[in-house]
């Protein structure tokens, strides 16, 4: 039998634990360090939040889908960048902003959820139409396109 509750429980643990594993990977890259324990945790919780977003029950393909495929796909350009061409040349810039926009994605989806389940927010923006919340994702896309040019900035590849 499937339990949804336990099932949604798992899937947001595996989420948080995705964003603070990339959340550290992106401060090792602006501080110049690849990180390779964090990375795999990141990559590996990160790669099963956007797969089991796709079994929670739904009858139509709606815009969460939509998100989980585009994370998927950065995600595998990812992992070709960080692990089949080693970082070289310019596969080092392709790991680093795939890496942040994974993060990105995640945040990206946990602002909706917290919109969505949260009384006070949900009041604020019942359509996720409002200015409430275009502010609020604006100023996480901003603080990620920070993050990334500082990622692209710091991050030096050693040998």
């Amino acid at each position: 039998m499937f339990d949804l509750s336990m099932f949604t429980l798992i899937h947001v643990l595996i989420s948080v634990l995705g964003i603070v594993a990339g959340l550290v990977v992106i401060g090792g890259l602006m501080g110049g360090a690849r990180l390779d324990g964090w990375t795999a945790l990141f990559l590996l919780t990160t790669v099963l939040t956007s797969v089991t977003g796709f079994f929670f029950p739904a009858t139509q393909i709606t815009p969460a889908h939509a998100v989980g495929v585009i994370s998927l796909v950065v995600l595998a350009v990812c992992l070709v960048a960080r692990y089949a061409k080693q970082m070289a040349g310019r596969w080092r810039g392709t790991y680093v902003l795939t890496a942040v926009v994974a993060v990105y994605l995640n945040v990206f989806v946990l602002v909706v959820q917290l919109f969505v389940k949260t009384p006070p927010l949900a009041q604020l923006a019942p359509t996720q139409s409002e200015p409430p919340f275009a502010i609020t994702q604006a100023v996480v896309l901003l603080v990620f396109a920070g993050l990334a040019w500082a990622a692209l900035r710091g991050f030096r590849l050693r040998r």
